[in-house]
């Protein structure tokens, strides 16, 4: 391992991070013109995004200058080391000005430093790693510049900085692949172009492209700008975070409902397919099965959800009430609750919204909620943490396991079993008339094997920090699969505030695990990795 490499590479991230975050601190500025210059730059976020702009800054070009004979060292191991240190460090200087705020604002046991960094690290790095489970219980209360890095996070995220990164720097060094594919999700990753810097400008231009389509139609629906552009960069990166306190549910619009259902879909298939697309070759995606068994799996849970509500409504009251809820309601707040839900299964066209709206807000794991699903009965719960695992496209900013390796999984254990069946059968794997290499099949398998094994174990260790093993199960695949919402105590009406320093930090290595994808993260906890 050449440190020197991990060192300036790191150091051309920071740059980077640092020239974003001006942009919310111009926000901040704005919405401080009040108070002159130069209050306007003493108040606490504005404050906080000085402190993170020069630390990025600095700190990002000592780095490069000091060790510029680093870039010509890099490999394979530099290369998974950077993104993961990378991603770490960017979350570090991002929640500067949430710490700053928090302290700003918090009274008591809250406002201790170990509990406001905690926050402030587990908020950004959700936003990063486009998971958008929030310690917020008042969203609406944030300042406009916060709200802006929340969904500034997600969108960087949901793409990949380390690939923006590579767009921006063409000299990245010999291990750019090695960070694309240690960044981008999936098993493969496409190259559209002979140089990675054209396939990362590539993917960044049809990221952008799509994000500001979306923005233009919430605007032209009466979503304000500063809305609009917040829940695009959440949808397209299917991260989650919204500037309301109810999420979609707050916008009370159909419209706004239909468009962001739209965009979730169109961010959780793969993006070298939308390229393709976009250049007139439709056959390409049509024809992809991987987009195929996507757009299955998606009918399958809106037909499941739709049946189920439209015959049997949600669960009574009586069970529902019985689920686990952190803010321990009464009994008159729990009906009140319930009763305002029951309007969105009044008829069947409510009930279709609903289920298009949160299936794929699951399925794609952007987390975003229009209803309380966990008022729904125990099958629809089930289904949705099943559905969890799935995530979007290979090459989509969903999480998950990712589509292709579950069709992997599936084919594997059904040519196994025509083999047992047919002893002299000669069946080699093969997905779309391609044939899968075994080497990709042991990946896959081993990716499997690793995401099953991290979720059964974060969920053992967080029920000793959570009393209902529900809530302990779903915060589990919900940060590791960065979906955001789960069941009962951090239901869709529900936030991770509530939950014990220790537990947090649990769920943070957990969302990073999971959009890293496992590998990547492991590899640089090796001590051999670190060996020369």
């Amino acid at each position: 391992m050449h440190k020197t490499a991990v060192a300036q590479a790191i150091g051309r991230l920071l740059q980077v991070m640092g020239l974003l975050l001006f942009f919310p601190l111009a926000i901040s500025l704005y919405d401080y013109r009040s108070l002159g210059f130069p209050e306007s730059l003493w108040q606490p976020e504005s404050l906080g995004l000085v402190i993170a702009i020069v630390v990025s800054l600095v700190v990002g070009t000592v780095l490069t200058l000091v060790f510029r004979s680093g870039r010509e060292l890099q490999g394979t191991k530099e290369g998974y080391a950077i993104v993961t240190i990378g991603w770490i460090l960017l979350a570090l200087v991002s929640s500067i000005p949430f710490v700053l705020h928090f302290l700003s604002v918090r009274t008591g046991a809250h406002a201790g430093f170990l509990q406001v960094f905690t926050d402030a690290y587990f908020e950004v790095m959700s936003g990063f790693t486009t998971t958008g489970a929030t310690i917020l219980t008042d969203i609406e209360a944030l300042p406009r510049s916060l709200h802006f890095i929340r969904s500034l996070t997600h969108w960087l995220g949901g793409m990949g900085i380390i690939t923006l990164a590579l767009a921006i720097f063409p000299a990245m060094g010999v291990s750019g692949y090695q960070m694309f594919r240690g960044e981008v999700p999936g098993p493969s990753k496409d190259k559209l172009a002979p140089r990675l810097t054209q396939t990362a400008s590539v993917l960044w231009g049809v990221y952008v492209l799509l994000t500001a389509v979306e923005t233009g139609a919430l605007m032209l629906v009466g979503m304000d700008w500063f809305d609009a552009v917040c829940h695009s960069f959440a949808t397209m990166a299917t991260g989650g975070f919204s500037t309301q306190n109810e999420s979609i549910a707050g916008f009370n619009s159909d419209t706004i409902t239909w468009i962001i259902t739209l965009f979730m879909y169109l961010a959780g298939i793969n993006f070298v397919l939308h390229f393709k697309a976009l250049r007139g070759d439709l056959l390409s995606m049509t024809g992809n099965r991987e987009f195929r068994f996507y757009n299955g799996v998606i009918l399958t849970g809106i037909v499941l959800v739709t049946l189920v509500l439209y015959f049997g409504g949600a669960a009574p009251v009586e069970q529902a009430a019985e689920h686990f809820r952190a803010g321990d309601p009464s009994a008159e707040e729990f009906a009140a609750h319930y009763n305002s839900q029951m309007g969105n299964y009044s008829n069947l066209y409510n009930i279709i919204r609903e289920a298009t709206f949160q299936i794929l807000a699951i399925v794609t794991t952007t987390g975003f909620a229009t209803s309380d699903f966990d008022l729904w009965p125990n099958f629809l719960r089930l289904l949705m943490v099943m559905l969890m695992f799935f995530g979007g496209c290979a090459g989509s900013t969903g999480g998950g396991m990712k589509m292709m390796r579950i069709m992997i999984v599936f084919k594997m254990a059904l040519n196994e079993l025509r083999k047992l069946t047919f002893p002299r059968l000669v069946a080699p794997l093969k997905l779309g008339g391609a044939h899968i290499e075994d080497k990709m099949a042991i990946n896959v398998v081993s990716f499997s094997v690793l995401f099953v094994g991290l979720f059964v174990l974060v969920s053992v260790i967080m029920t000793l920090f959570v009393p209902d093993l529900t809530t302990a199960v779903s915060c589990s695949i919900a940060t590791i699969g960065n979906i955001g919402p789960g069941l009962a105590g951090i239901g869709a009406v529900e936030n991770y505030a509530w939950i014990p320093i220790p537990g947090k930090w649990v769920l943070i290595l957990s969302m990073l695990l999971g959009r890293l994808e496992i590998f990547t993260v492991l590899i640089v906890f090796r001590a051999a990795t670190w060996r020369k």
